[in-house]
């Protein structure tokens, strides 16, 4: 039997309930529910069956339908394209892998757009690509790539947000890459709801799988962001998607962060630098030194540690800034680091140093806009508390590295080469290191294992000249960072 229902959806995040809410469950959204009519029964049925994730279904996902022991699969190399920018590429593994479906978010206006229209300039000249907006008019399109020198005569644009209609262009024109611009624009004539639903959202999507793995066809897909920085729409779709990027950082600034938080092609978690010039994006060299452009000389507050991202080291700069609290609760704000961790620190702070923050308001950032999430931080973080609160500058030209236990104690620091290398490019000369690791030193500068820590012969040498520093615990980690102020 054919009904008639009323639902409602939400015009952020396209999240569908079954009744009227003054806040979206998904995004968070207040009074962006509308409401809409769609049919039930044996009609839906019908048209279910249409919709692209069944009419594609002819079409597997994978090359084998049958199954076999795992000691019977032979690997596959897989078909790697350069983007042209040694940056993406180094991102997504070495390139972009034919098959394969990229999904970038970001924020409006942080440049997706742009980058996506660049990495299509850049492409191989012999491969057609096709540019899918469903947001702007190929006229706009011209103007950014008048502006951008955008020459390459293989992009082909479509102005259009019917998967079917772009099903067929794909079949007719059999690009190498299709950008779609954004998915969220996109709908089916086969499917009830609108564009950006939840249902509309993951039907075409799976469609658009479908369609680059039959095809050994590389999709870019471009999502929209909900407020909290999560792309709108279902969380399945990152999960059916092979790479998922994220283009971080202010609208209002020059330097953008693209950064890999899945990959089955390549490592996750590397992120690349880029700079907001006249005529598009420009890959920045050495993040570090962008990192610490312009950083204030022995002054409290302020210390240098080093952070992992992917296979990339980076030096960055954290700075606390410890104030008398004028309000009844001690405010607590961070930037660029989990808050909870902070609050774990600062607690150690206060049970281990004597000092009170409780009664003070913390603020704690890292400079650049960076979200680190890595532990070998922990004593720069108290580091620069305790700095801020003496009003005492640390031990100037010093990288400072160790997690710290809630007794007090400091825990070993991975991947010590690669933080080492970095900033002695950078010309620190003084680290600070937890007294664990100094076997990790000592294999370093042996001169047995100097081929194998590094393919360079100068690392050694400039590790030599390099002054380092043990402690094992807060107290003698405080007394050597201050013990020349007095």
């Amino acid at each position: 039997m054919v009904k008639n229902i009323s639902v409602f959806f939400c015009t952020e995040c396209g999240c569908e309930v079954s009744g009227w809410m003054g806040k979206c469950p998904s995004c968070g959204a207040w009074n962006t529910l509308v409401s809409k009519t769609t049919v039930t029964g044996s009609t839906k049925s019908k048209k279910q069956a249409d919709a692209p994730i069944f009419t594609t279904a002819q079409y597997a996902w994978t090359e084998s339908n049958g199954t076999i022991p795992l000691s019977e699969a032979t690997r596959t190399e897989y078909t790697r394209t350069s983007t042209g920018n040694d940056e993406i590429n180094r991102i997504l593994g070495g390139g972009l892998t034919d098959g394969s479906v990229v999904l970038v978010g970001g924020e409006p206006g942080i440049g997706k757009s742009t980058l996506l229209l660049q990495l299509a300039d850049s492409f191989p000249l012999d491969k057609d690509i096709l540019y899918v907006s469903g947001e702007e008019s190929p006229a706009q399109i011209g103007m950014r790539a008048e502006r951008l020198n955008v020459r390459n005569s293989k992009i082909m644009l479509c102005a259009e947000t019917c998967f079917e209609t772009i099903a067929s262009e794909l079949n007719r024109i059999k690009p190498a890459l299709c950008i779609i611009d954004s998915i969220q624009t996109l709908y089916s004539e086969n499917l009830s709801g609108t564009p950006g639903s939840l249902a509309q959202a993951r039907e075409v999507t799976a469609g658009l799988i479908r369609l680059a793995k039959s095809n050994s066809l590389t999709v870019i897909l471009v999502g929209h962001v909900t407020k909290d920085g999560s792309i709108a729409g279902p969380k399945t779709l990152e999960h059916m998607v092979d790479t998922v990027l994220y283009f971080e950082g202010d609208n209002m600034g020059n330097y953008r962060i693209l950064r890999s938080i899945k990959n089955r092609f390549g490592r996750s978690n590397e992120i690349a630098f880029f700079e907001m010039c006249e005529h598009g994006l420009k890959p920045v060299d050495s993040a570090s030194k962008l990192l610490l452009s312009g950083r204030p000389v022995n002054v409290s507050g302020s210390v240098l540690t080093s952070t992992l991202e992917g296979t990339k080291s980076l030096v960055i700069e954290i700075q606390a800034l410890i104030t008398d609290s004028p309000y009844g609760t001690a405010q607590r704000m961070t930037s660029g680091l989990d808050r909870n961790r902070v609050a774990m620190l600062l607690a150690i702070c206060e049970k281990i140093l004597k000092i009170p923050v409780s009664t003070k308001d913390v603020f704690i950032n890292v400079i650049g806009g960076i979200k680190i999430n890595d532990y070998a931080c922990d004593l720069s973080v108290i580091t620069a508390v305790v700095s801020s609160y003496k009003n005492i500058p640390a031990k100037q030209n010093s990288l400072i590295l160790g997690e710290v236990g809630l007794t007090g104690e400091l825990r070993p620091t991975t991947q010590i080469s690669k933080r080492i290398s970095e900033a002695l490019s950078l010309g620190i000369n003084t680290i600070i290191l937890p007294g664990s690791c100094k076997k990790q030193i000592e294999e370093i500068t042996n001169k047995k294992n100097q081929n194998n820590i590094s393919k360079t012969t100068s690392l050694c040498d400039k590790i030599s000249k390099c002054e380092f520093m043990y402690v094992d615990n807060l107290f003698e980690a405080i007394d050597v960072l201050f013990s020349d102020k007095g």
